[in-house]
C-alpha cells in the first residue's frame, strides 16, 4: 500500500488560470485539479428567494479574479437549507454561464442514500462537470457505511468526484486508511481535507502517493498545507478576496515561501473567520461590507449580533488598511 512519491509542490504551468479546455458533454472533457476553487456563497434577496443576478455579478468576481475552479452548494452555500429543485435550478444556472473554461462542481450533501443519487443524476443532466462528496448527513455513518455510500453515490454518474472529509462539522472521519481503500474506484480524482489536522496530508500521501489531488479546506492551515504537497484549495474568504487568495496560490506553486508567509500573515486574521460555527454569517458580512454580496442567510441561521458583527468589522478594516500591493 506504499508508493513512491515526491514532498516537491507539483510541477505545473505558471499560469494565473487555466485555460480553456476541450469540450465534452458538460463544457469541459475533464477537470484539472489544482489552484483555488472559491466554495461560493449562495445569494438571497430580502425576501429569501436566490437573488440570481448576484449570483452572475460575484462570479464575474471571481472569474475576473483568477479562480481555477467554482465550488457550488457547500457548507458555505448554505446546502442544507436549499429544497433539491433549488440545488438544481442553481447547477443549471451555473452551468449556462460562460465561465471560461472554469469547472463547476456541486455539492453532494444529502442525507439520504435514495436523494443523493437522485441528486447526482439529475445535477450530471443540469450540467455540472463534477461533484464534491461528503458522507451522509446527520446519521453518523460507521467506516463500513461511509464507504458504501460513497461507492454507490459515484456509480450514479460518469462524472468525476472530489471525496470530502470534514468531521469535526459532520462527525464522520474518512481516515487516510479508508482513502487507500478509495483509491481502488476510478471515479474519486480528488479529496478536500478539512479535519485541521495537517497531519492528515502526509498520511495520505504516505499511503495513496500520488494517487489523489489533494486540496486544502481550511482557510487559516492554507500554506501548512501547500508546504505539505496539497495541489490546491477548497477557500473561504477568496469570495471577498479572490486575488489574493490566487497570489497565495501561486507564491507556494513557485516555492517562493517567504513572501508566501508574508502574504499569508496578513491574510490570517481574516481566514480565521472561516473556523467556527458562524463561519457563513461572517463569511457572508465580509462579503457585504467589502460590496461584493450581501450578509443575508437563510434561516436557521440568523445574522450576527451587534457584538459579534463588530468584531468582523474591525478584524476587515485593519486588513484594509494594511493591504498589500499585488504585483
Amino acid at each position: 500500500g506504499i508508493h513512491a512519491y515526491s514532498f516537491a509542490f507539483p510541477d505545473i504551468s505558471s499560469r494565473s488560470s487555466p485555460p480553456d479546455t476541450a469540450t465534452g458533454k458538460h463544457g469541459l472533457a475533464n477537470i484539472e485539479w489544482q489552484g483555488v476553487f472559491p466554495a461560493l456563497t449562495t445569494k438571497f434577496t430580502a425576501a429569501g428567494a436566490i437573488d440570481w443576478e448576484a449570483m452572475a455579478r460575484h462570479l464575474e468576481f471571481q472569474l475576473d479574479g483568477g479562480v481555477h475552479g467554482l465550488i457550488i452548494l457547500g457548507s458555505l452555500g448554505e446546502n442544507a437549507t436549499l429544497s433539491m429543485a433549488e440545488k438544481l435550478e442553481m447547477v443549471g444556472f451555473f452551468a449556462g454561464q460562460e465561465r471560461r473554461g472554469r469547472p463547476l462542481i456541486a455539492c453532494i450533501a444529502e442525507s439520504s442514500t435514495r436523494d443523493a443519487l437522485e441528486f447526482a443524476t439529475a445535477a450530471e443532466a443540469a450540467g455540472a462537470d463534477g461533484f464534491m462528496l461528503l458522507p451522509p448527513m446527520r446519521y453518523a455513518s460507521d467506516r463500513r457505511e461511509t464507504l458504501a455510500y460513497l461507492h454507490d453515490v459515484a456509480a450514479a454518474t460518469s462524472l468525476p468526484f472530489m471525496l470530502y472529509n470534514n468531521p469535526i462539522a459532520y462527525g464522520t472521519d474518512i481516515t487516510p486508511e479508508d482513502f487507500l481503500k478509495l483509491a481502488d474506484n476510478p471515479k474519486f480524482e480528488a479529496i478536500k481535507e478539512s479535519a485541521a489536522d495537517t497531519r492528515r496530508f502526509a498520511d495520505i500521501r504516505r499511503l495513496t502517493g500520488d494517487r489523489f489531488a489533494l486540496f486544502c479546506g481550511v482557510d487559516d492551515l492554507a500554506l501548512e498545507c501547500f508546504a505539505l504537497g496539497a495541489q490546491g484549495w477548497v477557500a473561504g474568504l477568496v469570495v471577498a478576496f479572490p486575488r489574493e487568495t490566487v497570489r497565495l496560490w501561486e507564491l507556494c506553486r513557485d516555492g517562493r515561501w517567504a513572501e508566501a508567509r508574508q502574504l499569508y500573515e496578513w491574510f490570517l486574521p481574516l481566514l480565521h473567520l472561516d473556523i467556527g460555527p458562524k463561519f457563513v454569517q461572517q463569511i457572508k458580512l465580509v462579503e457585504a461590507l467589502a460590496g461584493v454580496g450581501s450578509a443575508k442567510v437563510r434561516a436557521p441561521r440568523m445574522q450576527l449580533s451587534e457584538a459579534e458583527a463588530s468584531r468582523v468589522e474591525a478584524i476587515l478594516a485593519e486588513a484594509l488598511a494594511n493591504r498589500p500591493g499585488l504585483d
